[in-house]
């Protein structure tokens, strides 16, 4: 029997993964924010999340697993600029360490018919995409898009050899035989000049349409003559022959010849009429598509047709390519109100992406926020968000900025396509800090940070259990399920057999009961309805304790044989260098 081969990229530490504590997350409701006035449809429930992102994405995983329509991240691009004085390959493992195993958890977390994109530059697209390609399935490969980020001017321009000007994003679906992409459209850059013929009696039967030349109905409309007419408008002449071609796109025409033995069989014997009848109009009726006009055996091709409903107007459109070079960057600075040099991305950007896999109420998730672009944009086209943000602009930037969307006072970025007026709110999230801590002996114990409902939520989230606390004062010991007869309960008390024996007969025969507590003086299978275990025993070795980020800093790589570049390069990072937190690339 032949063994099947796997390809794969393999590097130092891949198989390494962190135990991540599945931390709670608190909302901050000073920091919270809802439009003053609510209307049917808006949405509240968004998602701030500061700190973090592995840590945040672990303590989304099981309440979100399976539930996000579409994913958009933007991390550090790994452009060596604070690596100069460390190994190539200890750079590119790292780097794929924390990229794989952050891909990972926006798997889990998207749904089935789910989709992600990741923007990177060419420093490691081809590496993240075989990463990417081993997490997703390669089958489930949906595109690299060519993003035209920049033009070749300024100091650019003098660069030796090619100007790079571009960026890409990997587009991957969960399941591509579950994707179910919306049709997507980007206007042409010219009006269609094969468009020249007119119909001067449109609202007429068709029987009856009179046909003249485009130019002869825009010369009448304008009152010019028609040989006078470029000399008379000058620059503004195509300008206006467009405005007019737009206005009467029903009326604008081309005559095509089909592929006769590419059309339907009504549509040739239409085609068998017209050329008999040369100078009538025929009508080809039909249900699932547009009507079709023949005459002289060839298609009326109607320039209405052409049109497309993009970014909030009708232009001529041509279905979307994996060339984005039609997003100008230009004036991004001014987007969102909020400065973010060399990392923001434009709104028209994250909207694309958004109208290819979402529809409105999905859910989205960014979790490397930056300025929050993603956000303001999933709120404006009425999709739920949930962004990750470490960076202190976490509050500086994204914060301020959803605010101004949330007031309606943000009238840049995608503002005017999508008619945004404001409305609906957020939620401001920080992960709780870690469970145990070590006391002034060295044993590890509750954090004191944690009262008693944070505990039995944090419990729940260790332990495998739903945390939905019971309002009943009866059932006081029902904190959480995992099913409907399964439940848990969690205490700093130390329970004596008495207590347990009252739990267990409240409990009953038919439902059954995990109790975790300080300490017990019951034998631990003397009820058969009662799991008894200790806090912290039960969790110690589940997971690492007291660590709140998993982003890279210099500082943690090892050092190179240049000791004394190496350790200036650390202490640069001791001062606030960052290589892998969230605000070191991203929009």
């Amino acid at each position: 029997m032949t063994q099947k081969t796997k390809l794969e990229l393999t590097w130092p530490g891949k198989d390494e993964r962190p135990k991540l504590e599945p931390r709670i997350l608190i909302e901050d409701p000073v920091k919270s924010y809802h439009a003053s006035v609510r209307r049917d449809g808006d949405l509240f429930d968004n998602m701030l999340i500061k700190g973090d992102n592995l840590l945040a994405l672990k303590a989304l995983e099981q309440k979100h697993a399976g539930e996000v329509k579409c994913v958009y991240i933007d991390p550090p691009f790994n452009t060596k600029q604070a690596f100069d004085h460390y190994d190539d390959g200890v750079e590119h493992s790292i780097w794929l360490s924390l990229m794989s195993q952050r891909l990972e958890f926006l798997h889990a977390l998207l749904s089935p018919d789910g989709s992600i994109y990741i923007h990177i530059d060419d420093n490691e697209l081809t590496y993240l995409t075989v990463i990417a390609d081993e997490i997703f399935g390669r089958s489930n490969r949906i595109s690299i898009v060519t993003f035209k980020q920049g033009s070749a001017t300024g100091h650019k321009s003098i660069n030796p050899g090619v100007v790079s000007t571009s960026n890409f994003i990997l587009v991957y679906a969960k399941d591509k035989a579950r994707w179910k992409p919306n049709k997507v459209f980007t206007a042409r850059g010219a009006r269609d000049k094969r468009y020249g013929q007119f119909i001067v009696n449109r609202s007429d039967p068709h029987q009856a349409w009179r046909f003249s030349t485009l130019s002869q109905a825009f010369a009448i409309s304008e009152g010019i003559p028609e040989k006078q007419l470029k000399k008379a408008l000058g620059d503004d002449y195509e300008m206006r022959i467009e405005a007019f071609v737009h206005a009467n796109a029903t009326a604008v025409i081309q005559l095509a010849r089909p592929d006769y033995n590419a059309v339907s069989a009504a549509a040739r014997s239409m085609i068998d009429q017209s050329r008999a009848s040369p100078n009538e109009i025929i009508l080809l009726e039909r249900e699932s598509h547009s009507n079709m006009y023949f005459v002289g055996g060839q298609r009326i091709l109607f320039y209405a047709d052409k049109l497309k409903f993009v970014d909030g107007e009708y232009v001529a459109g041509e279905p979307l390519t994996s060339i984005w070079d039609d997003i100008l960057s230009n004036n991004l600075h001014n987007e969102g109100g909020v400065d973010f040099p060399k990392g923001k991305k434009p709104e028209a950007l994250i909207k694309r992406c958004f109208d290819l896999s979402t529809n409105p109420g999905d859910l989205v998730l960014d979790s490397f926020a930056g300025s929050g672009t993603t956000g303001a944009v999933a709120h404006k086209m009425g999709r739920r968000w949930i962004m990750v943000e470490i960076g202190e602009h976490a509050d500086s930037h994204v914060v301020p900025r959803l605010q101004k969307v949330i007031d309606g006072t943000d009238p840049g970025g995608i503002s005017k396509a999508v008619d945004w007026k404001g409305g609906g709110g957020f939620r401001y999230f920080t992960l709780a800090p870690s469970l145990l801590e070590r006391d002034k002996y060295g044993n590890w114990v509750i954090a004191q940070d944690y009262n008693p409902a944070m505990l039995a939520e944090a419990m729940c989230k260790h332990m495998g259990f739903t945390y939905v606390p019971s309002q009943d004062p009866a059932e006081y010991w029902r904190h959480g399920h995992s099913t409907e007869t399964d439940f848990i309960y969690v205490t700093t008390q130390a329970l004596t057999h008495e207590a347990c024996a009252k739990i267990a007969h409240d409990v009953g025969p038919d439902r059954s009961l995990l109790i975790c507590c300080k300490a017990y003086d019951a034998t631990a299978d003397a009820f058969e309805n009662l799991t008894l275990v200790k806090i912290p025993t039960s969790i110690l070795q589940k997971c690492e304790w007291g660590r709140d980020d998993y982003s890279l800093n210099i500082q943690n790589l090892p050092q190179a044989e240049d000791e004394e570049a190496s350790e200036a390069a650390a202490q640069a990072a001791g001062a606030g260098l960052p290589l892998f937190a969230e605000e070191a690339d991203d929009e």
